[in-house]
């Protein structure tokens, strides 16, 4: 008789664990709160589904935010070339862009979803639209069953892959970690990842809607650097967005005080750019510090940026002294934006926290606690950088949860 798995969420991690269950020979139920599945999965990277990252373990680890080694076996057993191979072979093309960061070439997120959707069906996957509601468990502590809102699953184990919290109208509202504590796991108290961050200061507002490309955004808590990164940010009404600053809100675990610092002009050296004003200079002399500094700065910044550091924008090009010019490029180079914090975690597009890592087999995701009782996914306290990392990580334990629970025994 084959083995009866019930499996909790229909995102990636849930959908990848119920095919890899199912190839195994396991009788597989997914349960999805949703009317459809794989709602999280098509919103990601901008509708385009970001499905992982083509670089090596060594490099992919360094983007993991959570405790990296205990991915270490699971990412080995199913890398991110692996993962692409995996999406190719059920008819996604995919492509490489910028940052090793992969996309399907058809830049549909849905096209993702809807692979896995056939793959389940494939194999006999039973997708169920139900709200689980509690765990049962038998004599030996072992899971027996599922209590939906519309019925009872009964099952020899049990994968809990519920996302966070964050995102909530795609289902992700934190009923895992409920799974959890009544099983007797530690939940790391959840917490906005990847995250848009909030600033007091007047100049993002004014630049609101600004999106820069090809800056160095630099984090500081006090007086030390925690992260960079060279890419995209944008300016909004409340602070600052983009994919530098979702990788950066990841490394504000700590309290403390915060600051970015934005490079306009990372590319050049200040040589470099001291020899390009100095070109500007000596084509148009006459023209007013306000027209050299359009070349500098993208216009929607140009008032914010002169009233921000005291320039005086009527003055001559030709009147510019060399402290003047020092104090442009320093301008240029330190763009200073205090950080009051994060926006709020249901608008993060990962949770950092989760169930303690510690409690889980690394190899195979089964609960350290309970025989039969599986994790995957978002639901732990595993979490990374923006960058197709988190839904490599995603695929990584899905799978490995579900060839262990369909090979137990």
């Amino acid at each position: 008789m084959a083995k009866k798995i019930v499996v909790i969420g229909a995102g990636p991690a849930g959908m990848m664990a119920a095919i890899a269950a199912a190839e195994a020979g396991a009788e597989v139920t997914i349960l999805e709160r949703n009317p459809r599945p794989g709602r999280k999965l098509a919103i990601t990277g901008k509708g385009r589904c970001n499905v992982t990252n083509a670089c090596e373990m060594r490099e992919f680890l360094t983007h993991v935010t959570s405790d990296p080694r205990f991915l270490y076996s699971t990412l080995s057993a199913f890398s991110c070339a692996d993962v692409m191979q995996f999406v190719e072979e059920l008819g996604v093309p995919l492509k490489v862009e910028r940052g090793a960061r992969v996309f399907p070439v058809s830049d549909r997120a849905q096209d993702v979803v809807d692979a896995f959707c056939a793959e389940m069906r494939r194999h006999g996957v039973n997708l169920v639209c139900d709200r689980a509601t509690a765990l049962e468990y038998d004599c030996e502590g072992r899971p027996s069953a599922v209590v939906g809102e519309a019925g009872k699953y009964p099952c020899n184990a049990v994968i809990i892959a519920t996302g966070g919290c964050s995102y909530p109208l795609t289902g992700s509202t934190g009923d895992g970690y409920i799974f959890a504590r009544a099983a007797g796991h530690t939940v790391i108290q959840p917490r906005p990842s990847l995250v848009p961050l909030v600033s007091p200061d007047r100049f993002c507002a004014d630049c609101m809607g600004l999106s820069l490309r090809n800056v160095r955004v630099t984090l500081f808590r006090e007086d030390k650097e925690i992260y960079s990164d060279f890419g995209e940010m944008l300016f909004t009404h409340f602070g600052l967005s983009g994919p530098c600053i979702l990788s950066a809100s990841t490394r504000m675990e700590k309290k403390g005080r915060y600051r970015v610092v934005i490079d306009l002009k990372p590319a050049l050296t200040d040589a470099q750019l001291d020899a390009r004003i100095l070109r500007e200079i000596d084509e148009s002399p006459r023209r007013e510090l306000r027209g050299l500094l359009r070349t500098l700065v993208p216009g929607k910044m140009l008032d914010p940026f002169i009233v921000r550091n005291g320039f005086d924008a009527n003055k001559r090009s030709a009147e510019l002294s060399r402290g003047d010019r020092e104090d442009i490029i320093r301008a240029l180079r330190e763009l200073t934006i205090p950080i009051s914090g994060m926006r709020p975690i249901d608008e993060a597009i990962v949770t950092a926290g989760g169930v303690n890592t510690r409690e889980i087999d690394p190899k195979t995701m089964e609960s350290r606690k309970i025989k039969g009782l599986y994790f995957a996914g978002e639901v732990m306290d595993v979490s990374a950088e923006t960058g197709g990392y988190n839904l490599q990580i995603a695929f990584a334990t899905g799978r490995a949860s579900g060839i262990a629970a369909a090979n137990e025994f």
